[in-house]
């Protein structure tokens, strides 16, 4: 695997410190708007304008990416995300901080179709799978160990924004002196809802359900933490371990799935999700069973994409499953962006308790969905189905990566 890896290791390594440097920044937006008395509204719609952002970006970025060549575009939008992140120590007000998140957004999603495009163009095809396996562990790696850099707002609270813009600019240096040739950029647009509902509507509603729940964690999961009594550094130890549940968890969710009808293991690991956030809702409290809870519904949630794509290329052929992974992304981030303001209508009617209550009660309808369409539908026969692939949310590039991608040239 190591000579796999080596001629994208700069790569791997722009990634691991982008996440490392702006993972955490949805965290500390969060906590410190909560610390300065921002409403839980409030903090929901500028966690909503990231994902805004985010499909904005990854509708648009393409045609400035294959104007200017990917090392250039890529310099240009990390620049901008480097500058962003120290915008915010200038000055705490929640309408600029949602256009900064706005920004960021629009910014990742250039950074991703970038860096993503890049490795499937290294990558060949019987090494494909090594190379998404080290792009996923460099991109969670990042992201859990990045949620320690909250601890340096004890001090000052711009300190995490310097430290997140230093690695951001960081970042630029292995893209800009690599070897590396840019590679040729054919984006392909993404199968319409329509066409994707049709083919599957558990993928694709699926996906929408769980940005719906994962957008509300990311926004107000530390502010949950927060309202129980905890410190920062609690917060911290709490994303983390969220994060690394769903790496540790998704391989055997994923074998399951590979093993037995999809639908049911989709219907299976939603009912867990139910549980878990009802678990969560009524016991948590400080100690190792919320650590314990956070890791485990880490490990469902950010299994259920994953599953949603494996269940919609089991009804596609090879030449629509790139193209599909576009609308189920699109559809992913739609849900996203509704998910931190509906998150923090729940928290405002119940309590901290009503944000885990809310992605309970999405998982419970994703449940019901799911079950309906597992009675009335006709199963694809274990030998038929695809092999179930670990994927970011990020953009639609990440499915070429697919080591089934290559079967498509």
């Amino acid at each position: 695997m190591l000579g796999t890896i080596l001629p994208v290791r700069s790569l791997l390594g722009a990634i691991f410190m982008l996440m490392a440097g702006s993972g955490f920044l949805a965290t500390l937006i969060s906590l410190q708007l909560e610390a300065g008395g921002t409403t839980s509204l409030l903090i929901g719609l500028v966690a909503t304008s990231y994902f805004v952002g985010l499909t904005v970006g990854s509708l648009c970025v393409s045609a400035l990416i294959q104007r200017i060549g990917h090392i250039r575009a890529f310099a240009t939008f990390v620049s901008l995300f480097s500058a962003s992140t120290l915008a915010y120590a200038v000055h705490q007000d929640a309408a600029l901080w949602a256009a900064l998140r706005f920004i960021d957004g629009f910014c990742m999603a250039g950074v991703f179709v970038c860096l993503e495009s890049w490795l499937n163009e290294r990558a060949e095809p019987e090494t494909r799978g090594s190379v998404l396996a080290s792009y996923m562990i460099a991109l969670y790696a990042g992201q859990a160990i990045g949620q320690f850099l909250l601890n340096l707002s004890h001090d000052k609270p711009s300190m995490p924004f310097m430290a997140a813009s230093i690695l951001l600019s960081l970042a630029v240096i292995p893209v800009a002196v690599t070897r590396i040739s840019g590679p040729a950029f054919e984006p392909r647009p993404p199968l319409t809802m329509r066409r994707l509902y049709g083919v599957s509507p558990l993928g694709i509603v699926g996906a929408a359900i769980t940005g719906l729940m994962l957008g509300a964690f990311y926004a107000l999961g530390a502010v949950y933490v927060r309202r129980l009594g905890l410190d920062i550094a609690a917060a911290a130890i709490f994303m983390s371990s969220v994060i690394l549940g769903g790496v540790i968890l998704q391989w055997p969710i994923g074998r399951l799935s590979d093993r037995f009808d999809r639908r049911r293991v989709i219907v299976g690991t939603f009912a867990a999700t139910v549980a878990v956030s009802v678990g969560i809702a009524l016991f948590g409290a400080p100690g190792g069973l919320l650590l314990f809870l956070g890791g485990i519904f880490g490990g469902l949630t950010f299994a259920l994409y994953p599953l949603c794509v494996a269940h919609t290329n089991d009804h596609l052929s090879r030449e629509e499953r790139v193209s599909a992974s576009g609308g189920l992304v699109l559809a992913y981030s739609a849900g996203a962006a509704v998910g931190p303001v509906a998150g923090a209508l729940a928290m405002m009617m119940l309590g901290p308790a009503g944000l885990y209550a809310f992605i309970a009660t999405c998982a419970l309808g994703a449940f019901g969905f799911a079950l309906w369409r597992q009675r009335i539908g006709v199963p694809v026969p274990n030998v038929l189905q695809q092999p179930y692939q670990i994927l970011p949310r990020t953009t639609p590039m990440s499915a070429s990566l697919d080591p089934r991608a290559a079967e498509e040239v």
